[in-house]
Parts: C-alpha cells; sequence; structure tokens
C-alpha cells in the first residue's frame, strides 16, 4: 500500500465529518472496516452513509471480521487480554494491507486519538512492514455530548478528566473534577455516592437515534438505566457518553 489515511469521523453525523477529512476520503481508493458481527451491522452502515454522503468517485469497503476477546476478565489480565487481541486485530489489517497496491483508509469514531484502538493496530502493522501513514483528526463524542447538552464541560480555570467506566468503578470520582465517561458497559454512575452530582448523558450521538438526558445524577439515574436498556434490547447494541460534575444543583 502507497498510503494509509487513519480518519475521525465524529460521533456519527455526516456533517461532523471535517473538510479535511473529506479530502482525505477523496484520496482513498479503498476503506477497512472492522465489523462487529450482525448484531453491530448498524456501525458498519453509518460508516457507509458517511463515504455516501462525501465521496466522488468509485471506492471499495473491505469488511474484515473483528476478532472475539474475553470480555469478563480479571483486574490483572486486562491490560494483557487487550494486547493479545490488538496482535490479532493488527494481523488481520496487515493481511487486508498487503493486498492492496495504492491508497486505503480506515474510518475511525470520534478522534482516533481517544480510546480507540486502530493507531496501536497500525503501529503493530508498521513495525512489520513499513506503512507511509497519516493521522486525520474527528470531533470526539465528550465534544458532541457537551455540544448536545449546551455546556462546557468544566468551570473557569478547572481541569476536567476523561476516563473509562472500569476506571471509574475503581477510583471513583474524583474531588473537584469534572469527568467524561467513556466505554462504560456497567453503568458504573449508579456506584458513584452522594446526593450533590449532577449528570449529562447521552446515547447514540449525532444519529437519528440519539438520546439525551440531564439532572441531578440521583433523580435521573433510574431514568437513564431503563431508557439505556430499552434501546440496547431494541438495537443490540449501545454507543453512550456521560459526565459527571458534583457540587451542581
Amino acid at each position: 500500500m502507497r498510503k494509509l489515511y487513519v480518519i475521525g469521523i465524529g460521533a456519527g453525523d455526516p456533517d461532523q465529518v471535517t473538510v479535511q477529512a473529506v479530502k482525505a476520503m477523496r484520496r482513498a481508493e479503498v476503506f477497512y472496516v472492522i465489523g462487529k458481527g450482525e448484531a453491530k451491522r448498524e456501525l458498519v452502515e453509518v460508516r457507509t452513509a458517511i463515504l455516501a454522503e462525501h465521496m466522488d468517485r468509485e471506492y471499495r469497503v473491505v469488511e474484515i471480521a473483528d476478532p472475539p476477546r474475553e470480555r469478563t476478565v480479571a483486574d490483572g489480565q486486562y491490560r494483557e487480554v487487550v494486547r493479545d487481541w490488538h496482535e490479532r486485530r493488527a494481523a488481520l489489517l496487515g493481511e487486508a494491507f498487503a493486498e492492496h497496491d495504492g491508497v486505503g483508509a480506515i474510518l475511525v469514531w470520534g478522534d482516533p486519538s481517544l480510546y480507540d484502538s486502530t493507531l496501536r493496530m497500525i503501529e503493530r502493522v508498521d513495525a512489520r512492514t513499513p506503512l507511509d501513514y497519516e493521522v486525520i483528526p474527528g470531533v470526539t463524542s465528550a465534544q458532541a455530548l457537551a455540544a448536545r447538552h449546551r455546556i462546557v464541560l468544566h468551570e473557569i480555570g478547572e481541569p476536567v478528566h476523561i476516563t473509562t467506566g472500569r476506571r471509574l468503578r475503581e477510583e471513583g470520582l474524583r474531588p473537584g473534577v469534572p469527568t467524561v465517561v467513556m466505554l462504560d458497559g456497567e453503568t458504573s454512575f449508579t456506584g458513584v455516592p452522594g446526593d450533590d452530582v449532577h449528570i449529562w448523558w447521552g446515547a447514540y450521538l449525532g444519529m437519528p437515534d440519539e438520546e439525551l438526558i440531564e439532572g441531578p445524577l440521583r433523580a435521573v439515574e433510574s431514568r437513564i438505566l431503563q431508557r439505556r436498556n430499552e434501546l440496547r434490547e431494541a438495537k443490540g447494541w449501545i454507543m453512550d457518553i456521560y459526565l459527571l460534575r458534583r457540587g451542581v444543583g
């Protein structure tokens, strides 16, 4: 492959794709997609819709089956399990890249720099067979969440903490630090103590099924849980994110 673009495409709305991303997409001849199975077929379809919206030339889409990964592991084994998964993904990508002599691209949800494994896999491929690749930034789900709720993520001069549901369960909510939580399949906000925590929650941001709920955590957590379960049952998957801030209201 002569060139590979790793392109951030935002949270799902074709209008969130930047001009720089569109220019990179239009240079590509083939797009690589790691499929998540039939239950998450819609994730592939959203990428296809983004290509249909912005492409002005013929192109191919190569779908690669995502290798299975153990989801229930002890905390001490988590990193090793994920590293092994990345290695197997990288091997599949490397095989697919070797079959094309031209310009390729991978479309990445949000931005490739934030809680996404694509660049780690590309680094592994590059270590075996050198690649000329370029990264195009995208709108993150954290930015989309703030925009849809019409808020600033932090107060004046405050830091903001971005973490995962697993780390929130392990470490709790940091005092005085607004916290954006991603990758939380366990609804870890229910374990945050106190009556002074506010939550801004969003699911399927930028997509037709987008859902937003905001309010004092103790007042709205049951509503979020119910709606989240309904959406997951209806679609077979869910992609959500939320901001927690203590001392609001």
